[in-house]
């Protein structure tokens, strides 16, 4: 049985209503450049986790992933669905987890963005990755891409999701109180039972949670299934943007660098085994 572990977590939980899955939101089709850093057609910046505009919104004192609105409530498509037939095809909640875990570990190659986009950073959308995926068979990303796929998928499957960040790296957080295989629990504002969810490495079950992110300082969105509203077209220039794919990397984000200055000021104290 896993040991429950009292992480010091920033949750931050929207409770809404389930909408209903339209094809809306695959990717975003309108790419922009201005100051040297990419935005979409929902005018988040894909090269930037941090400030208003960033798409992790990361300041000092927490973060929102924005960019999963681009692919919940109305905007809810190729990854939501997906979700939603893992529901179907599996109604044990513990057995559907594993499955959705196991579908972005497998069909998913951690590869730097510099590798695959030219740029030091570029977020995809769940649905971006998510449609490479149904496309080619396989699709590319690092590991905040991988943490944004996940958490949408499991929004589609009626589970609670949440990101989680850590110094230099991020994952995502699934709801299984009653799941016994975890090498750790998570504790959110009390409520234990999150599960930690790194799918950066081949070989990683569901549960198993990195050594070096235990007593440290996290901080952790639940997502809600809420969605941002689409853009009007910009009148910038558009900037094309075409993965190239391919690499095998390692699983830290170079993006999550601007962090580790975040954490010298963080309200969070750090916490050790």
């Amino acid at each position: 049985m896993a040991k429950p572990l009292q992480a010091v977590l920033l949750f931050a939980a929207i409770l809404m209503t389930i909408m209903p899955a339209t094809a809306s939101a695959v990717s975003s089709t309108n790419y922009y450049e201005e100051n040297g850093e990419v935005y979409d057609d929902w005018s988040i910046c894909r090269t930037n986790s941090a400030g208003e505009d960033g798409f992790l919104q990361v300041s000092e004192t927490g973060f929102c992933p924005i960019i999963l609105g681009e692919s919940l409530g109305e905007n809810a498509d190729t990854a939501y669905q997906l979700g939603q037939q893992f529901a179907v095809d599996y109604p044990n909640s513990n057995r559907r987890a594993e499955k959705i875990f196991a579908f972005a570990r497998d069909k998913v190659r951690y590869t730097p963005d510099e590798d695959q986009f030219g740029f030091k950073e570029f977020a995809r959308n769940a649905d971006e990755l998510a449609t490479s995926i149904g496309n080619e068979g396989i699709g590319y990303g690092d590991c905040e891409d991988y943490a944004i796929l996940l958490a949408a998928m499991y929004k589609g499957a009626g589970l609670r999701s949440a990101i989680v960040l850590a110094p230099g790296h991020a994952a995502t957080l699934v709801y299984l109180p009653e799941y016994n295989k975890a090498n750790r629990i998570l504790s959110i504002n009390g409520e234990s039972g999150w599960v930690w969810l790194e799918a950066t490495g081949r070989n990683n079950p569901l549960g198993w949670m990195p050594e070096r992110f235990i007593g440290v300082e996290l901080m952790a969105y639940e997502v809600a299934d809420e969605a941002i509203t689409k853009m009007e077209p910009t009148d910038k220039s558009p900037t094309v943007i075409t993965p190239s794919g391919g690499g095998t990397g390692i699983n830290i984000s170079p993006f999550f660098g601007v962090l580790a200055m975040m954490w010298l000021f963080s309200m969070f104290r750090r916490r050790r085994r």
